[in-house]
C-alpha cells in the first residue's frame, strides 16, 4: 500500500476501494485500521462509502462483515446521522449466529436509539429477541437502547423491560445496570426500581458491588422522600 497525500493506493497502483481499507483486507488483526477508517468517513461524510460498507455487512465474507460492522458502529458513536439510513441492515444482522456481528448490530442500534427512538420502539421486539441470546456486550447495548428510549418519550414501553432485565442480570452487570436505569427512571417507577434492587442486594456479596447498589438505593429513597 502506498500513501500519497490523502489517497491510499493498492499495490496495483489504483486508489484503494473502501473495502480494501478494512483491517482483514490489509492483513491486520487489530482494529486500528477500522477505527481510523470510521474517523475518516465521519470527517468526510462520505455516504457512498458508508453505503458500500452497509452492503458489505449484508453480503460480504464473515471477515469483511465483521470489519464493516465495526466501522459502522464507530461511525455511529461519532455521528449517528451518517449510519441512520442503514438501520434495516442492522436489524437484519441481529439474526446472525456470528457473535461479533450480533453484538456489533446491537452496538450500532444503540448509537441510533437517542436520535431514532420511534424506529427502535417500533422494532423493539427484534431487539429483545436478540437480547435473549446476546453476549454480555450485546446485553449491555440492549440496556443502553432501552435507557435511551426511556428518555425519549417511550418510558412506559422501556421501563418494564429494564426492570425485568435487572431482576435476572448477572451479578457483574447489575451495579452498572442499576446506575444506568436509575439515571432515567421516572418518579412513578422509582418505587418499583427500589424494590428490585433491594431484592438483588440480598444476592450480592462482593463489597464493591454492594456499595454501588446501596448508593443507587440511597438516591432512589431520597427521591421517594421528596414525593
Amino acid at each position: 500500500m502506498l500513501i500519497i497525500g490523502n489517497l491510499q493506493f493498492s499495490t496495483s497502483g489504483a486508489p484503494m476501494t473502501i473495502l480494501e481499507k478494512l483491517a482483514s483486507n490489509l492483513g491486520r488483526r487489530d482494529e486500528r485500521p477500522n477505527v481510523a477508517l470510521a474517523e475518516t468517513l465521519v470527517a468526510s461524510g462520505d455516504q457512498i462509502a458508508i453505503a458500500e460498507l452497509a452492503k458489505a455487512l449484508a453480503g460480504g465474507t464473515i471477515a469483511v462483515r465483521g470489519d464493516a460492522i465495526k466501522v459502522l458502529y464507530e461511525i455511529g458513536e461519532r455521528s449517528p446521522a451518517l449510519i441512520a439510513p442503514h438501520t434495516d441492515v442492522f436489524f437484519t444482522t441481529l439474526k446472525s449466529n456470528n457473535n461479533r456481528l450480533h453484538w456489533g448490530a446491537l452496538s450500532a442500534l444503540a448509537t441510533l436509539a437517542a436520535s431514532q427512538p420511534k424506529i427502535l420502539a417500533k422494532r423493539l421486539p427484534e431487539v429483545l429477541a436478540a437480547f435473549s441470546v446476546a453476549s454480555v456486550i450485546g446485553k449491555d447495548k440492549t440496556v443502553s437502547i432501552l435507557c435511551a428510549l426511556a428518555t425519549s418519550g417511550y418510558a412506559k414501553l422501556a421501563m418494564p423491560h429494564l426492570l425485568d432485565i435487572l431482576e435476572t442480570s448477572a451479578v457483574n452487570q447489575t451495579p452498572m445496570y442499576a446506575e444506568q436505569i436509575a439515571a432515567v427512571v421516572a418518579d412513578k417507577s422509582v418505587m418499583q426500581l427500589s424494590d428490585v434492587l433491594a431484592r438483588r442486594l440480598d444476592e450480592i456479596n462482593q463489597p464493591s458491588k454492594r456499595a454501588r447498589i446501596e448508593k443507587v438505593l440511597r438516591k432512589l429513597n431520597g427521591r421517594l422522600n421528596l414525593v
